[in-house]
């Protein structure tokens, strides 16, 4: 193996090399200084980060079981700037007394996860894939039970892990009946010799239901507001974006490169799903009156629009897939960002505690109003760009109905973003949350996260530059 060949791998393999770090920093420094491991872990992510937009070349490793290319690439480069944003929103919670003792371990399982992430996006063979999936979901479980001192963060991460093992050994009988029918586990093998017969579709199918598990796709999205809930709320942002951005990510490509001989099968399916997700996720948004149970029904109802691109079955509705992840990563966490540090100051999570917000907090008042205009779709903010690709996407099809429906729900969602920006600007209270000054790290997760907002709108570019890709995944 070359030097060029393990630079395939260079996301990877920096990310090991931090995490590795990490611990030696746990190890030896003075237990008086382990509050700036938060730093250099930060430090270390943004270097790696920042490499990961050099120009790489094209490959494969390991016999074609680990591909990259400029597509996958720069999918892995979006789920790092989420991640990085979701570190700096991390600072001031880890900062507190009760976290003082486990500051490595958040970063240790933070980087452990996004190595599984990125190697189930590299993959080219169903065991990569897996041993990627199950790399990522295991550190997210330990995450979402990290608050060792409420009963609801372990209940969470108890949840999360018998719905991914569920969700894993339904995906697993899926690809043993793929493999049993085909004699291959490689994508490009599988593609060739998948003939449509009966025990190839049922076997999509039990894959289909394992990765909507992941993605919270209706029905299979039943775990995801308990586990947001009982999560701390940086894991909770973490869950919704970056986990979700990683799902979908690795789905498209295996849809367009595995399955393209059933394509009206699984756009049946996802039209169905779609539209399923973004009704039952909108109508039960309208019900919460937790923030993180608000903000889940609401990260499934996304997860609706999202398959909208999907249904497209092209170039360009994998190009405003991918296009729709950014702008999302940089709404949603926004939305977290403004509850974490609300919550950091007073504790408090609730819809009603935000009333009269603007008065002692304009700055945040005004971040989470951009952030949820944004994933309303209301212009000219990113989503709304986002949202009019996705929906040009499944209409270039000849999905009319599909659209129709998805207006409607953008119309519901508006809704219900609404009432908080209410409780915000409009509602009074007697003990309004105090005036505060958030910490450096969510000041400016937040500044990136509102430049994110409107730079990647009007950046028209951008869009192009993605759909002028190789999709040749």
């Amino acid at each position: 193996m070359s030097f060029a060949n393990i630079l395939l791998m260079r996301h990877e393999l920096l990310l090991t090399a931090a995490a590795i770090l990490v611990l030696i920093a746990e190890i030896f420094w003075d237990p008086a200084k382990k509050k700036s491991i938060s730093l250099l872990s930060v430090i270390l992510f943004f270097i790696i980060a920042a490499i990961g937009f050099f120009p790489s070349g094209s490959g494969s490793l390991f016999g074609g079981m680990y591909e990259v290319n400029n597509t996958r690439l720069l999918m892995k480069n979006i789920l790092n700037i989420g991640v990085l944003i979701v570190m700096l929103q991390s600072l001031g919670w880890l900062s507190k007394e009760e976290n003082h003792e486990r500051i490595s371990e958040y970063f240790i399982l933070i980087i452990s996860t996004l190595i599984g992430m990125n190697f189930m996006i590299s993959s080219g063979h169903f065991l990569m894939f897996y041993i990627g999936l199950e790399l990522a979901t295991i550190p997210i479980a330990a995450l979402a039970a990290f608050d060792r001192y409420r009963n609801n963060s372990a209940e969470a991460g108890i949840k999360l892990i018998l719905s991914s093992a569920l969700s894993s050994g339904i995906l697993l009988y899926g690809l043993s009946m793929i493999y049993g029918t085909t004699g291959s586990l490689y994508f490009s093998e599988v593609a060739k010799l998948f003939a449509q017969a009966n025990l190839q579709i049922l076997g999509f199918i039990f894959f289909f239901t394992g990765m909507a598990f992941k993605i919270s796709i209706v029905p299979f999205h039943l775990w995801t507001a308990d586990v947001y809930e009982g999560s701390p709320v940086n894991i909770t942002s973490y869950l919704s974006v970056i986990s979700k951005g990683a799902a979908v990510f690795i789905f498209i490509i295996i849809l367009f490169t595995v399955f393209p001989v059933i394509i009206a099968t699984w756009q049946n399916t996802i039209y169905v799903t779609a539209v399923l997700t973004m009704t039952i996720g909108n109508l039960f948004a309208i019900r919460q009156q937790n923030l993180k149970r608000f903000l889940a029904f609401s990260s499934i109802s996304q997860a609706g629009f999202i398959l909208l691109g999907f249904i497209g079955g092209n170039q360009l509705g994998m190009a405003s897939v991918i296009y729709y992840i950014l702008i999302y990563i940089f709404s949603n966490l926004g939305a977290f960002g403004v509850v974490t540090a609300v919550y950091n100051a007073s504790g408090k999570e609730n819809i009603s505690d935000y009333n009269g917000l603007y008065l002692t907090n304009p700055g945040l008042s005004l971040v989470m109003t951009l952030s949820l205009f944004s994933l309303a779709g209301i212009p000219p903010v990113a989503g709304f760009f986002g949202k009019f690709f996705l929906f040009t996407a499944a209409a270039e099809k000849g999905y009319y109905l599909l659209v129709l429906i998805a207006v409607l729900n953008t119309i519901i969602s508006l809704y219900y973003y609404l009432l908080i920006v209410k409780a915000m600007f409009i509602n009074t209270s007697e003990t309004p949350v105090s005036k505060f000054k958030s910490d450096l790290g969510t000041r400016l997760a937040l500044t990136i996260c509102v430049a994110g907002m409107v730079a990647t709108g009007f950046a028209g570019f951008l869009f192009e530059a993605i759909r002028n890709l190789s999709f040749g995944v």
